[in-house]
């Protein structure tokens, strides 16, 4: 009788609390305030304060001229000039309503004095106007809110395997150009398009390319730099020989592709890439370099090649890898947004070094982080408050319906784009064309994120901190 007893009151609690894997914290002990509802009054919970936002880090102000600006001075260069240059893809009116509501901050001077400081550590800030004055190593906050886009339902099906591209193949290729002169043309590559193909794969890009966006030329453009097939962001093609060995020494062997002229050089020298990524886990350090060679080993099918961190023996062939790498914003549900500056070019090295060397794999990379997506699960759609201890509803991004790949998803695609670029204007050094004198020495292109990475920051800008 009196298991009985206790079988149907143990019944009688999982009826009344099903299992859940996640639990919510203990509601906070809060004093209870009188509220009036419908002119009648009852005991109540006092009303939060603002929730807390999250927030995204912009590198510190550099004292040089900015790559890119007609400015030749990086003096009295005000706070939303900064930011209209970084987000070079935002609209200018969303960056004024984040000053109008005084939501961009500054870091105090004598904080950032700190070389390397660490998660989690605080940082006194101070709220800025779009008019004052950057000064050198001024590092700025914004809320992730800022790079919040829209999800676009058009424009995602990549071109059939086909080496004669119909109309709108052709017209879908040609959207995706985001520059076009008489020496370079530079374009969004979508993910899971390969760069170049073999005998296996047809929808290259380089062949698309020679098909569809040779425009008045007699062939098409040619690569000169890779993207991963996963990977997405700006893509240099070279449309003429002589622009094309030019690139190509300045992608691969700077000392070739210096010369004479000191504009030449110094454009050159201030060539890079950054890419965005998101990565499972959280470095450290806030930001650093990392200095690790890589070399290739082959797997034990014989036919798989990896590339992995080379360790100092000796005996095997390495080359030197280097990479600049900057938190973005706070670890959010296990998963950080990371900025990238490749010093070196080498096969596979941004996501080698992200999962061997930061020990934070690339969300969507299953060849160097497969031990990580083993165990991946898809990021939940309810979290909770962490003073009250109820139910908060996650605001439902845009798009999530569009294309899968996101963290929502159970195999999500790689969060891997390079988003900037800064580069000589080629057209304006090889060609003796009086238009072009009046044209920078150095160009500079951001590309927005593909889709799935766009609803992935959507969603990680809408949790709390």
């Amino acid at each position: 009788m009196r298991n009985k007893f206790f079988n149907q009151k143990a019944l009688a609690a999982v009826r009344c609390y099903p299992r859940s894997k996640i639990r919510p914290p203990p509601p906070a002990s809060a004093p209870a305030v009188i509220r009036v509802t419908n002119n009648i009054a009852h005991l109540g919970r006092p009303k939060g304060g603002p929730k807390p936002r999250q927030l995204l880090s912009l590198p510190p102000f550099p004292g040089h001229p900015l790559p890119g600006r007609k400015s030749t001075s990086a003096a009295h260069v005000t706070a939303i000039s900064w930011l209209k240059y970084y987000f070079d893809d935002i609209p200018p009116p969303v960056i004024q309503n984040h000053f109008n509501k005084g939501l961009v901050q500054m870091e105090c001077l004598n904080s950032s004095a700190m070389s390397g400081y660490y998660i989690g550590q605080t940082v006194s800030m101070r709220k800025i106007k779009h008019s004052d004055i950057m000064e050198f190593g001024a590092r700025v906050y914004v809320p992730v809110s800022v790079a919040e886009s829209k999800i676009s339902k058009r424009f995602d099906v990549i071109p059939s395997g086909t080496l004669n591209p119909n109309a709108d193949e052709i017209e879908y290729l040609q959207r995706l150009v985001k520059y076009k002169d008489s020496a370079i043309l530079l374009l969004n590559k979508p993910p899971k398009l390969p760069v170049k193909g073999n005998l296996s794969v047809h929808n290259s890009m380089d062949a698309l390319a020679a098909a569809a966006l040779s425009y008045d030329y007699d062939g098409g453009p040619k690569l000169v730099h890779r993207l991963d097939r996963e990977s997405s962001g700006l893509l240099l093609m070279g449309r003429t020989k002589e622009s094309i060995s030019y690139l190509q020494w300045l992608f691969s062997d700077m000392t070739k592709a210096k010369s004479s002229s000191k504009d030449w050089n110094d454009a050159c020298e201030a060539t890079y890439q950054r890419y965005w990524a998101l990565v499972i886990g959280c470095p450290r350090e806030k930001e650093g370099l990392i200095c690790s060679p890589l070399t290739k080993v082959l797997l034990n099918d014989g036919k798989t090649e990896r590339v992995i961190v080379a360790h100092n023996s000796g005996l095997e062939a390495s080359q030197e890898a280097i990479t600049e790498y900057r938190v973005l914003g706070p670890m959010i549900n296990g998963c950080s947004w990371i900025e990238l500056h490749p010093h070196t070019r080498r096969k596979h090295q941004l996501r080698v070094h992200c999962a061997e060397a930061l020990g934070t794999p690339i969300v969507g990379d299953y060849k160097y982080g497969w031990f990580v997506h083993s165990r991946w699960k898809q990021m939940p759609r309810v979290d909770f408050e962490p003073s009250t201890g109820e139910p908060y509803k996650l605001r439902r991004p845009e798009g999530l319906d569009v294309q899968k790949g996101s963290v929502l998803s159970k195999v999500p695609l790689l969060h891997l784009h390079c988003r900037e670029m800064v580069l000589p204007n080629i057209a304006k050094f090889i060609e003796a064309n009086p238009e072009h004198n009046s044209k920078p020495d150095i160009l500079r292109f951001v590309a927005p994120m593909p889709s799935h990475m766009k609803i992935s920051w959507n969603l990680m800008s809408s949790y709390l901190v």
